[in-house]
């Protein structure tokens, strides 16, 4: 059977929309990544594999082939693992394909099927918003960053568990309210501070000054 679902990938700080496409025919159990896959990518089969089992589903016992379309870019981002985990269970029946309609979903998957956190969380669902879906699915830790954007619905997911419950429709997850001021705040919050470095008067104080001015050092 059949299933896509919709991911993204960045090209310099902006992301452009990836057709995760998952086949699961009967065969010997293999599983191909094709698409101009790059290393972190095709070393995802391994994280996806264990994270589906940890889970409590069933990795399926068949060929497994993935397109990552257009085919004629190159993937590096750990962010596919999430998709390509949901599009092997919406090929092999465990949600349905419709769910996902509608979606942007990127993050990494732990072997436990924990989501941890990716970059380029805000250009994905810039470019989901720009392509007019109803929302995107990300990392928890990428929450505030993603909450940057309004106009679109920001789920926010700790495990591969939470997401087929809520594609499901046994779970409900509220979306994110947008909030600049929450994440610029954050992002101006350091744990470090030259006034913990004790000596190097001189060079602190030009770091300083060319810091203030907008200087290279």
């Amino acid at each position: 059977m059949l299933a896509k679902v919709k991911s993204s990938a960045i090209a310099g700080i902006d992301a452009y929309i990836i057709d995760v496409e998952v086949d699961i025919s009967y065969g010997l159990p293999v599983f191909n990544i094709v698409g101009l896959a790059e290393v972190s990518v095709r070393e995802s089969r391994e994280r996806v594999r264990a994270a589906i089992n940890n889970s409590g589903y069933t990795f399926p016992p068949d060929k497994v082939v993935v397109n990552l379309a257009p085919a004629d870019i190159k993937k590096e981002s750990t962010g596919l693992d999430l998709p390509l985990a949901m599009g092997i269970l919406a090929s092999s029946k465990t949600l349905t394909e419709q769910s996902l309609d509608g979606y942007l979903l990127t993050g990494e998957l732990s072997l436990d099927g924990a989501v941890k956190p990716v970059k380029g969380v805000l250009p994905a669902v810039l470019a989901a918003r720009a392509n007019r879906y109803k929302g995107v699915v990300i990392p928890y830790e990428n929450r505030f960053e993603a909450s940057m954007v309004d106009g679109i619905d920001i789920i926010a997911v700790r495990a591969l568990s939470e997401v087929v419950d809520f594609f499901s429709g046994f779970l409900a997850i509220d979306p994110l309210p947008a909030d600049t001021e929450d994440f610029l705040q954050r992002i101006n919050e350091f744990d470090v501070d030259f006034a913990d470095v004790q000596g190097q008067s001189h060079a602190r104080r030009a770091i300083e000054v060319a810091g203030s001015g907008g200087h290279n050092i």
